[in-house]
């Protein structure tokens, strides 16, 4: 902690001495910052031209990332600023500088229109800027996508860049499925421990937008070894209020599912609230396992089982600001979401080996889920009368969220097997409190930002197994594999950031500071693992703009990640009684190097691609060992392996005609990875691709046609890969009342009933195929209506705590 007061004192001595040095300047300046005018969002690299003569510039300058410009060291007298967007209308503003005490001319906020062409009629097409590139993300803006009014969040994931969807709807980020996602900058509890469910019951058309942050700076927490996902539920708001709202239906398999949003701003006061709740059933699919195994006895398991499910999902967020006054701000944040899941699931198991059937059972289970979670924030934000962009902020957030998984197994037609019938229960249950405080201090085209924060986890499980009496039929807690876990992992950190605009030049550049503090304690059996991590990490953006916005990007970070109360939980899960699955309390933080070259234009044609490489060590993989005694298959997670991960991906959105548009959002990769499995170096690499192609037609009287074609190549793994896919769909909607209400209508995968998803598992002794048809087939038909109307824009917390460290999922 020593290390990070005195890099943060450093740095804030050095703001005011940059400061004091400007304000004894004896020059007159201009300052002003430039904005859209219709939707207020600053806008940067503007250029702004001080000029002594119609025909003769003196200096020049580009707006920032907040909208801000600024002149120096002027003599007085008098002068104009010729400012020239593209897209937008030129302006030239006049500026007289007297003689006088008034050292600094502020011109306040300069709006500019966008430069619209008018035509006979009062009709403008255009090709709304889908996708945008900034020096550290990329944004893709769901609302100027018409395929938003159809699909949910996460359905539309498989079109943002980087982003692609593996063969069950998870979500990955650069190939990887270890990020972090945000709701409007900050975690939710709704995202830690099952996003699908939230994001399958999320109206894309209730989203502004979702932004990939491929090289988060030191600001942001170190841990997600991908990246961040930050979706953005509103835009600035203005007095008065607005909001939108989707009813949709999926059937044969899925379900009835709303949401929508709400803002509305009074004077000082302001609330931004989005929600939303669906009902998901699944038709019965058929799934199973073989697993062959080597050695001096070979064997032969097969599995095969039909399972149905239903699930219960619904989410609540909330936030409110106040205008104390024009230099102090307070913003609240709320956050509720809970499920329920019921499956149900019937299997046939036979052991063999070669002509004797060595064990078999049939197995019925039933197994019940109930989760819930709730975080709350409080932000305090002050910024200062000499220059507004200066921001102090204080915040606070707490966070819990509790899942819980019982299930009940009986077994019948033993042949050679004895495991009575047994009940297990785990129930886990994940606190966090963060306290956090940051400053920014701008200068001139220099931005510094300096903060501390600490975070303390309290995760905790309580895991029962329990077996039927047999004469009683009650069932019994077996105490010697059960037991009761608590990991407390606190976090302490500080960043220091500095971000640099000149003329068409950006540079953001970051370390970060953590020590981590991890006490485990297994109470039922009285044992501990302590343990302590410092890590250092560094992060450096480099972006440069070219004529008719575009530009290039260059990135690197380092990022690591924390295992989870899912990897740590000793949890052993025997719902399968030839399979057994458990956590790893003893894992390590895994780090990973990433290192990213992006292009991006605009033009007829809107085109994001780049370059990357990815190494990461000490790696957490999921570890399968068979135990030839028991015929068991133990998978547990370790920090046994290394990637490396060169990539490439292009996004590409072009305009055929003025009304046929084709997007294409690809990735390629060549994964290779290697590590101990029993003592045993495994290697395995191979090439793995994500295509979507996306292309939509506008109809007259406002109809809409798009088509979609996902391309998903194998997965790669330490031990295996999963296999293809190949997905389609179709969809039309109508505006019924022009950008108010819409009805929208689609079919996925017209062409296949069922598909297949497998995964293989290779060990030094045995091979396991994973197999399972799942219902492909479905038809959606959805409703959006948006409403209200805004006027003045909604002040909120620019900082606020980010705790995007813990790996998302299971």
């Amino acid at each position: 902690m020593k290390i990070i007061t005195i890099l943060s004192i450093s740095i804030l001595l050095l703001c005011v001495q940059i400061g004091v040095a400007q304000k004894q300047s004896t020059g007159y300046s201009i300052r002003g910052t430039i904005a859209d005018s219709a939707s207020h969002q600053a806008l940067t690299f503007i250029t702004v031209n001080l000029m002594k003569s119609p025909n003769t510039v003196l200096k020049a300058d580009y707006s920032q990332a907040d909208g801000s410009f600024s002149f120096a060291g002027l003599d007085a007298g008098s002068y104009s600023l010729a400012i020239v967007g593209v897209s937008y209308r030129s302006k030239r503003i006049s500026v007289e500088l007297a003689d006088s005490g008034e050292k600094i001319k502020e011109l306040g906020i300069i709006p500019l229109s966008p430069d619209i062409v008018g035509l006979n009629e009062v009709v403008v097409t255009a090709i709304k800027q889908i996708v945008k590139q900034e020096i550290d993300r990329i944004t893709y803006d769901l609302q100027a996508d018409p395929e938003s009014k159809v699909f949910s969040v996460l359905e539309m994931m498989r079109k943002v860049p980087l982003l692609s969807l593996d063969g069950d709807n998870n979500i990955l980020m650069k190939g990887n499925g270890d990020f972090k996602i945000l709701i409007n900058g900050k975690p939710s509890s709704m995202m830690e421990r099952n996003y699908k469910d939230i994001l399958r019951s999320m109206p894309a058309s209730s989203i502004e937008r979702i932004e990939v942050i491929t090289s988060p700076p030191a600001k942001y927490d170190a841990e997600g070894l991908a990246g961040i996902i930050n979706i953005i539920t509103t835009k600035k708001l203005d007095n008065g209020y607005n909001g939108s709202f989707n009813l949709s239906e999926r059937f044969p398999s899925g379900g009835p599912g709303l949401g929508g949003t709400i803002s509305a701003k009074l004077g000082k006061f302001g609330i931004s609230a989005f929600g939303g709740a669906n009902m998901q059933t699944n038709l019965p699919i058929r799934g199973g396992v073989q697993r062959i195994t080597t050695g001096e006895e070979p064997t032969t398991l097969l599995q095969e089982s039909t399972i149905g499910s239903k699930s219960r999902t619904a989410y609540l967020g909330y936030e409110m600001s106040y205008e104390i006054d024009t230099l102090n701000l307070i913003a609240v944040q709320l956050n509720l979401n809970g499920n329920k899941s019921d499956v149900n699931s019937i299997q046939t198991s036979t052991l063999m080996r070669s002509d004797v059937r060595l064990q078999g059972y049939n197995l019925s289970t039933n197994r019940m889920g109930n989760g819930n979670g709730l975080d709350a924030s409080l932000n305090y934000q002050h910024s200062f009368r000499a220059d507004k962009n200066r921001l102090l902020t204080f915040s606070y957030r707490y966070l819990m969220y509790g899942d819980q998984q019982a299930s009940e197994l009986s077994l019948t037609n033993r042949v050679n097997y004895a495991m009575p019938n047994y009940r297990q229960v785990n129930d886990q249950h994940f606190a966090e409190q963060t306290v956090q405080i940051d400053y920014v201090h701008p200068i001139r085209r220099h931005q510094i930002e300096v903060g501390l924060k600490g975070i303390l986890r309290d995760n905790r499980s309580d895991f029962q197994y329990a077996i039927a009496d047999s004469i009683t039929g009650q069932f019994v807690t077996q105490p010697t594999i059960s037991n009761r876990f608590r990991n407390t992992q606190n976090v302490f950190g500080g960043y220091a950031t500095y971000q640099y605009a000149w003329k068409s030049w950006g540079l953001k550049s970051g370390l970060r500071i953590e020590e981590t503090v991890i006490d485990a304690d297994f109470i039922s059996v009285d044992s501990r693992v302590k343990r302590m991590y410092f890590n250092l990490i560094p992060s450096v953006s480099v972006n440069r703009k070219f004529k008719n916005n575009s530009g290039l990007t260059l990135g690197y970070t380092q990022r690591i990640q924390r295992p989870g109360i899912y990897q740590l939980n000793p949890f052993v899960d025997r719902s399968n009684p030839n399979f057994e699955r458990t956590g790893n309390p003893d894992l390590r933080p895994a780090l990973v190097n990433d290192i990213q070259l992006t292009f991006s234009g605009t033009g007829k044609a809107q085109l994001n691609m780049g370059l990357g490489f990815t190494f990461l060590r000490n790696m957490v993989f999921p570890v399968s060992v068979y135990d030839s005694t028991t015929n068991i298959t133990r998978t547990s997670y370790g920090n046994t392996g290394t990637a490396k991960l060169p990539n490439v991906f292009v996004n590409l959105n072009y305009p055929i005609t003025k009304r046929w548009n084709v997007s294409i959002n690809s990735r390629f990769a060549y994964g290779m990875v290697q590590g101990l499995v029993n003592s045993v170096l495994i290697k395995n690499e191979g090439l793995m691709y994500n295509v979507a192609v996306s292309t939509n037609y506008r109809l007259p009287k406002d109809w809409r046609l798009t088509a979609n074609l996902q391309l998903n190549g194998r997965g790669v793994n330490l031990q295996g890969k999963t296999n293809s896919l190949v997905s389609s769909s179709f969809s039309i909607n109508k505006d019924l009342i022009k950008d108010k209400f819409a009805i929208a209508g689609s079919i996925n995968n017209p062409f296949r009933t069922y598909r297949e998803n497998s995964a293989t598992t290779l060990g030094p002794d045995f091979q396991q195929t994973n197999f399972r048809w799942d219902y492909f087939r479905s038809f959606t038909v959805s409703l959006n209506y948006k409403f209200g109307k805004l006027k003045e824009s909604i002040k909120k917390s620019k900082r606020g705590i980010r705790n995007d460290d813990i790996q998302s999922g299971s």
